[in-house]
C-alpha cells in the first residue's frame, strides 16, 4: 500500500510540473481572458497608408485638437456681444475653398442659415415671413466683413441672430467658403438650394462629428454602406487600390 501510494504521488508531482512547464513555455496563453487580441486601443494612433498621424477616434468636445486651433475655444467667450466678436476678426481662415470644403459647406448652409439668410443668401429666407429680419449676404458690407468676423458670428452670434456652436470648429470654415462662393467672390460660382429632398440622408447630409467621441472609425463604415469606399477615398487619397476589393463600390 506504502509503495503504490508513493508511486501516486510521484506521478501526480509529475504531472503538476509538466503543466507548469507546457504554461510557461506558452507565456500563460491560458489565462488572457481575452485581453490579448486585435483592437484599437483609446487614443491609440492608427498607421495608414497617407495618414500616419490620424487617431481613431475623435478628440472630445472642447479639447484642444492635434491637428492645432488658433486659440482654445475655452480662452474665447460664447456670449454674443459686438466685443467678442470683432476679437475674432483677425483669425485666417486655415481651410482652402476646395471643392470638398464647398460642397460640405453648401448643406450646413442650407440646414442652418437659409431659413433666414435664404438659399442664396440674399436676405429672403423662409422665416422672414415671420418678422425675423433677413441679412442680404450678398450685400457689399457682408463682403467686407472677414472670414475671421463671420467664423465668430457662427460661433457665437450677435444682435438678432443666435449662436450656431453646434456647427464644429473646422465645418464653420466650410460655411465661410461658401458664403464667399454666394458673394461672387471666388474662381467659379457654387450652387445654390438644398443638396437632397426633406428627408434625404446619406451623402445629403453633414457627416459624422469630427470632435466628439462617438465619431465613427473613418476607414469603414459598415457593411451594406453605399459611401464605404467613397469616404475612404475622401478621407485617405490614394488608398482606393488598397481597400477596393474589400469594399463594395
Amino acid at each position: 500500500m506504502r509503495r503504490d501510494g508513493g508511486n501516486a504521488m510521484r506521478r501526480a508531482a509529475a504531472l503538476i510540473a509538466l503543466a507548469g512547464a507546457v504554461v510557461t513555455a506558452q507565456g500563460c496563453s491560458w489565462f488572457t481572458a481575452f485581453v490579448e487580441q486585435p483592437k484599437i486601443d483609446p487614443w491609440e494612433v492608427v498607421t495608414f497608408p497617407g495618414k500616419t498621424l490620424l487617431p481613431s477616434r475623435g478628440n472630445p468636445q472642447l479639447s484642444v485638437p492635434i491637428t492645432g486651433t488658433f486659440v482654445s475655444g475655452l480662452q474665447v467667450s460664447y456670449a454674443p456681444l459686438p466685443g467678442v466678436v470683432d476679437s475674432m476678426s483677425a483669425i485666417q481662415n486655415p481651410t482652402a475653398p476646395s471643392a470638398a470644403s464647398l460642397v460640405n459647406g453648401r448643406k450646413l448652409f442650407q440646414i442652418n442659415c437659409s431659413p433666414c439668410h435664404g438659399v442664396a443668401g440674399l436676405g429672403d429666407g423662409a422665416a422672414t415671413k415671420y418678422g425675423v429680419t433677413g441679412i442680404n449676404l450678398t450685400a457689399d458690407h457682408a463682403k467686407g466683413l472677414t472670414d475671421g468676423y463671420i467664423f465668430g458670428m457662427i460661433r457665437n452670434g450677435r444682435g438678432a441672430m443666435p449662436t450656431y456652436n453646434r456647427i464644429e470648429e473646422m465645418d464653420r470654415w466650410d460655411v465661410v467658403n461658401y458664403v464667399r462662393g454666394l458673394q461672387g467672390k471666388l474662381a467659379q460660382p457654387v450652387p445654390t438650394g438644398p443638396v437632397g429632398y426633406p428627408g434625404q440622408t446619406g451623402d445629403a447630409l453633414p457627416g459624422a462629428t469630427m470632435t466628439a467621441p462617438t465619431r465613427p472609425v473613418p476607414y469603414y463604415r459598415g457593411p451594406g454602406s453605399l459611401d464605404s469606399l467613397h469616404a475612404i477615398r475622401a478621407q485617405v487619397p490614394g488608398v482606393g487600390a488598397v481597400v477596393g476589393a474589400g469594399v463594395a463600390q
